[in-house]
């Protein structure tokens, strides 16, 4: 699967299986442990593509956390993690954790 962004800075993320011939040899074989994050402006309009309509398998639903992340996470076919995150504001203790520059001296 090929995930291409057009526009004045273009940019794309190919995810293939491990088997596939672009691979060097000696590093043909499934990945285990990586996360990838990618932030997107728009995280529902990604979950609706890539794992509703794409047929990616969902490993984390879409779902907001109290640190201030909306994602989602959902695995390539060698295993590779992908957290697709639209920061929010966080909740509670979390929120204060965080300062604002323009309040520092």
């Amino acid at each position: 699967m090929s995930l291409r962004r057009p526009g004045h800075e273009p940019y794309e993320l190919a995810l293939l299986d491990c088997t596939h011939p672009t691979i060097p040899d000696g590093f043909r074989r499934p990945v285990g442990g990586l996360l990838l994050n990618f932030e997107v402006p728009d995280v529902d309009a990604q979950w609706q593509r890539l794992a509703v309509a794409g047929g990616l398998r969902a490993e984390l639903e879409l779902r907001s956390e109290d640190f201030g992340q909306r994602h989602f996470i959902v695995v390539d076919p060698n295993g590779v993690l992908i957290d697709v995150i639209t920061p929010i504001e966080p909740t509670g203790e979390y929120a204060e954790q965080y300062t604002d520059a323009s309040s520092r001296s």
